[in-house]
């Protein structure tokens, strides 16, 4: 069968058949491997081999400054020449360089020598039967008045002409690039390239402003258009390209996201005046710290091994927060410290307390390093008595504070019993001022880092516990990174999610852990009306190798998703005791679109509620009921198509194996607007349900086993329309069968 397999892709023109082929890379300084250390500058050739099979062997012979003339008279070409074999591949880019008249070495004519050139690594190739592919020179990033400049004169226009001729494959990465640049536009852009300030690099000590050669950003961004013209012309290569567990994604395909650098500088915090004596207010020396450093063109701001007392910390330009081993920094529970300041709380503008760590309308930000930060979150939150043993809840009344007359809640202060019980409490009401809200100050509880409006973040290594709401929520920030940190809220902690990613666009979560009292990853774009008039989707979001201990939903969009959320990759996680796996919810009113979601390559255990939720239905209560507590399903009614009307379509799930939960798939959309194309497969699921579709259409369920205990239909369908099951199994154990049926 495999050799049939590939017999049918050569003879379609996807693949060659017989052994892989080695791929050359010739050409110059834009296309070469560049050194990694202590530098920034990459070569998109550099990050080509990315885009394929790890087993593709690519080797880089692009050279800074040569050009056609120079590559072939240095007798690099012939070093490369020599070892092609039959059914090897020559990539060949050059241009830059040739244009340079004052140099006889380099100079070669558009129409003279450069054509020759081209023609005869072309001839010489396919001489050895190697198969050559052209490639016209990438662009250069001059903008002038705001229009791009295509400084490559007419030698673009010799390669496709030669290409044409010879009847050789293009990939015309001048016109692609620069409709990159275009794009991205002339402040964007830049990041792409090597211009880099004074005092990042040792060898680059007074900086660089560079707009011809790329940024790792950068370098990957064009392999990425290189990599996707091949596919899309359908070059035998194409075969070779990278997939991902993703249906019908290549990696070249995933969201690219930049990464902030700093400076060297570094300021710590002692020469400020700080102790780390867990009793000194530190918030001025910190802030008086970071000031400087940004002031000064940004760096490092180090936070020493000690336990550091401190109020409000607010991040600025190029200023990286870094706490050494051993350090905590503790924010004080004196709540005087936090003044109510206008911002946004789950999804709408509101009052709240200043936040912990904050960030407004900031570039290249970060806090890294190993040490802690704790937000005395156990000072702001109200606690159920439910979510308590009674010994925890007996020593919890005694510290002070005030039970509420249910006797089922406690709060902190008789401030934030007000609070509980005031209508929407904090949102911004027409003609409202801060002060007004005053007299419920202590409930309007900050979320711990609150980096809102800012371009290039990056957080990484450190602890964030303890949060009086949301752990971390960036909101409307582009390009944010997130690596190797641990999120960790104690699992009764009401709204204490781990992250929130709000109306942003471009970010990676990537080796995280989360142990938290409410969703663990969670998507968010804006709630209801005010969401939607923002209309910021949360985009262009890759997850991976992450881990969600205690949460409500280990991985999770909604419900304020008003601005919809589009492009996200969730692969390589686990759930482990999360009371839903991968939780997708709305309600009416919030409107938003939500699709082009892919998740692959999830394991899950002990999920007490489902393992796969789609709700449409949610109604602001923790997924699973609490001892005693009584839920009533929602009536169901089908009500005129608006606005406000929320859409949930184009899932792709793929390999999911889930040890333990209620339900294995749980999914229910609104009349007027179902749940729709939504793809399941490879799921291997043990739970005490199997699973329940309503108000949903084009669900596909493909090579899905089922272990269940139920006793009942493994798949209930209400309302449904088009729902597919291909090689789906299960068996039921209340039965004591050892059979497996199809369904």
């Amino acid at each position: 069968m495999k050799i049939l397999q590939i017999l049918l892709l050569s003879l379609l023109g996807l693949a060659p058949a017989g052994p892989k082929p080695t791929i050359f890379m010739i050409g110059d300084s834009t296309m070469a491997n560049k050194p990694l250390e202590d530098n920034p500058e990459r070569g998109w050739g550099q990050l080509f081999p990315q885009c394929f099979e790890k087993d593709i062997v690519i080797k880089n012979y692009a050279v800074n400054g040569r050009s056609t003339k120079s590559f072939i008279d240095e007798r690099r070409w012939d070093s490369v020449l020599a070892q092609l074999k039959p059914g090897d591949w020559v990539m060949i880019q050059f241009g830059h360089n040739d244009g340079k008249i004052s140099d006889s070495t380099r100079y070669a004519a558009p129409e003279g020598a450069y054509k020759t050139n081209l023609e005869r690594f072309v001839k010489e190739a396919r001489a050895k039967g190697a198969q050559p592919l052209l490639i016209t020179p990438v662009a250069r990033r001059k903008f002038t008045h705001g229009v791009l400049e295509d400084t490559h004169g007419a030698y673009p226009a010799v390669v496709r002409s030669v290409a044409n001729a010879m009847q050789v494959p293009l990939v015309d990465l001048q016109k692609s690039s620069a409709a990159l640049l275009v794009k991205e536009g002339e402040a964007a852009s830049q990041k792409m390239f090597r211009t880099t300030p004074p005092g990042h690099y040792n060898t680059l000590p007074d900086g660089i402003t560079d707009n011809t050669h790329f940024s790792a950003y950068g370098a990957a961004k064009i392999a990425a258009l290189v990599a996707g013209e091949i596919r899309e012309k359908k070059l035998p290569l194409a075969a070779y390209l990278e997939t991902t567990p993703f249906e019908g994604k290549y990696r070249y395909e995933l969201p690219v996201v930049y990464e902030p650098h700093f400076r060297k500088d570094t300021f710590t915090i002692t020469s400020f005046g700080a102790k780390a004596d867990g009793i000194t207010l530190n918030s001025n020396a910190i802030n008086e710290a970071i000031s400087t450093c940004s002031n000064k063109g940004g760096g490092v701001v180090l936070i020493p091994s000690g336990l550091w007392l401190t109020g409000p910390v607010v991040l600025k330009n190029n200023v990286n927060l870094h706490l050494a081993k051993n350090a905590v920094l503790q924010f004080t529970t004196d709540f005087d410290q936090y003044p109510l300041i206008s911002t946004t709380y789950e999804g709408l503008a509101a009052v709240r307390c200043q936040p912990p760590v904050s960030a407004n309308n900031q570039e290249n930000i970060a806090i890294t390093g190993s040490g802690i930060l704790d937000g005395g979150g156990d000072a702001w939150r109200m606690v159920k008595k439910g979510k308590l043993t009674a010994t925890q809840w007996d020593k919890l009344v005694a510290s002070g504070g005030l039970v509420g007359e249910d006797s089922a809640t406690w709060y902190p202060t008789r401030s934030s019993y007000l609070g509980a019980k005031a209508s929407l409490p904090g949102v911004i009401k027409p003609g409202s001022k801060i002060e007004d809200y005053a007299g419920i100050k202590d409930f309007l509880r900050p979320n711990m880092v609150s980096i809102a409006s800012c371009k290039n973040v990056l957080l990484e290594g450190v602890t964030f516990q303890n949060s009086p709401a949301w752990c971390l929520h960036p909101l409307l920030c582009e390009n944010i990174t997130m690596r190797g940190i641990y999120a960790k809220n104690p699992w009764y902690a009401q709204n204490g999610d781990g992250v929130d990613l709000e109306s942003c666009s471009g970010a990676q979560i990537l080796d995280c852990t989360f142990d938290v009292g409410d969703d663990g990853i969670c998507i968010k774009s804006g709630r209801d009306e005010q969401g939607r008039k923002r209309g910021k989707p949360t985009e262009n979001v890759v997850i991976q190798n992450s881990t969600v201990y205690h949460a409500h939903g280990g991985f999770v969009i909604g419900s304020e998703m008003s601005g919809g959320a589009r492009n996200i990759y969730v692969s390589d996680c686990s759930f482990l005791g999360t009371d839903i796996g991968l939780r997708f919810k709305t309600a009416r009113g919030r409107g938003g679109i939500v699709e082009d979601i892919y998740a692959a390559n999830i394991n899950m255990k002990d999920i007490p509620g489902e393992a796969i939720l789609f709700d449409m239905y949610y109604a602001a209560k923790d997924p699973v009921p609490l001892a005693g507590e009584k839920r009533v399903a929602p009536r169901v009614e089908t009500l005129p198509v608006t606005e406000a009307t929320p859409r949930f379509r184009n899932f792709y799930i793929n390999n999911v194996t889930g040890n333990g939960a209620k339900r294995a798939v749980f999914i229910r959309g609104l009349p007027e607007m179902p749940v729709s194309n939504i793809h399941l497969s490879n799921l291997v699921i043990k739970a005490d349900e199997g699973i329940q579709c309503q108000e949903a259409e084009n669900i596909h369920f493909k090579n899905v086993y089922l272990l269940t205990a139920s006793g009942k239909a493994v798949l209930d369908t209400r309302n449904t329309k088009n729902i597919t099951t291909d090689s789906c199994r299960y068996r039921d154990t209340k039965t004591k069968s050892t059979e497996d049926h199809a369904f």
